[in-house]
């Protein structure tokens, strides 16, 4: 009879042979399921309620980022909580692509200062896919106010300190914290005065109640043109497409002011560079098209791509800038 090592021999050889021919085929199969993402529907967490601008902002994006991909991104809103329930859904979610995170700056960059006994830390728990656009407020004061620039409100202001009011949709809200970083810039007394949403604070503005609010350009726009308010500046860093004609805050005699808020999609930490890459990379092409550019325009917002690392960068810097300010307010929502 053969030798026990011969037969073993003789039998590794043929096996061997069929491994290599097979071995091309099998890498190929992986790296097929590898670049097959996505394969099911996507869930786009939302963090505010149906109806919003930033719900709209989300469709938006969802929309056309489902006709790139090739598969269904179905809107889920979970609203509540200044976005912290949607944060924590998303940071708890499986990280295998299909659960995304329509992330703000609130979400992001303030409600880790805001919140004291967070389930999670946005800051750790996210990875970063792509900032999608920026939005930014407006500063509109009564016509019976007497002054007609920003070198007149903060003059005012320090003349009668404690005097003047800034309404908000409540506390934390961007534009609340756009007035406590006016305060603190420009030095003066303010007060805040928080109501429950946007619209409440705009109707005492109307009747002179309050001295002045931010509130977003969308929602402003058409009583500036009307000539139902004034408008004093705009928050960013450039003059907005909808206020050619106001000036930004900065320009109009408070150097280095800047309230820019954005929006972006994040995903659970863990998620594969390749599906951050291939979203990413989606996500560029839709910011690209002249449909959504023009749908972005009529909710105020410019489209803002960049890589993830960008995206990642501008949260982290956004939480640096934040932090001080919010803890100066005082405001706390827990």
């Amino acid at each position: 009879m053969p030798h026990f090592s011969a037969l073993l021999s003789a039998f590794r050889r043929p096996l061997c042979a069929l491994m290599l021919a097979a071995g091309p085929l099998a890498f190929g199969a992986l790296a097929g399921a590898a670049t097959g993402y996505p394969t099911k529907p996507i869930r786009l967490v939302v963090p505010f309620p149906a109806g919003g601008p930033t719900d709209a902002m989300a469709r938006l994006i969802g929309q056309h980022l489902s006709q790139q991909l090739g598969q269904p991104v179905v809107i889920d809103n979970r609203g509540g909580a200044g976005g912290t329930i949607a944060t924590e859904a998303v940071a708890q979610a499986a990280p295998d692509g299909y659960t995304l995170f329509f992330s703000t700056t609130g979400t992001m960059a303030i409600n880790p200062v805001l919140y004291r006994s967070l389930k999670v830390d946005p800051l750790k728990s996210f990875e970063a896919v792509g900032s999608v656009a920026s939005t930014v407020n407006v500063l509109v004061v009564p016509n019976s106010l007497p002054v007609s620039n920003i070198k007149d409100l903060m003059a005012l202001a320090r003349q009668k300190p404690g005097t003047l009011t800034f309404g908000s949709a409540g506390n934390g809200s961007s534009n609340h914290l756009s007035g406590e970083l006016f305060k603190s810039m420009a030095g003066i007394d303010i007060v805040h005065v928080p109501y429950k949403g946007s619209a409440a604070a705009f109707t005492d503005l109307l009747g002179g109640r309050i001295s002045m609010m931010f509130d977003t350009v969308s929602s402003q726009v058409q009583y500036i043109g009307s000539g139902k308010v004034k408008a004093l500046g705009v928050t960013g860093t450039k003059r907005s497409d909808a206020l050619p004609k106001v000036p930004t805050i900065a320009e109009a005699g408070l150097p280095s002011f800047d309230v820019t808020i954005w929006f972006g999609l994040s995903a659970p930490k863990g998620t594969t560079p390749e599906v951050i890459r291939r979203l990413n990379s989606e996500l560029q092409t839709v910011l690209a098209q002249a449909e959504v550019q023009s749908q972005l325009a009529a909710l105020g917002a410019r489209p803002l791509p960049g890589t993830p690392a960008d995206f990642s960068t501008l949260i982290q810097h956004d939480a640096g800038k934040w932090s001080p300010v919010v803890k100066a307010s005082g405001a706390t929502l827990d």
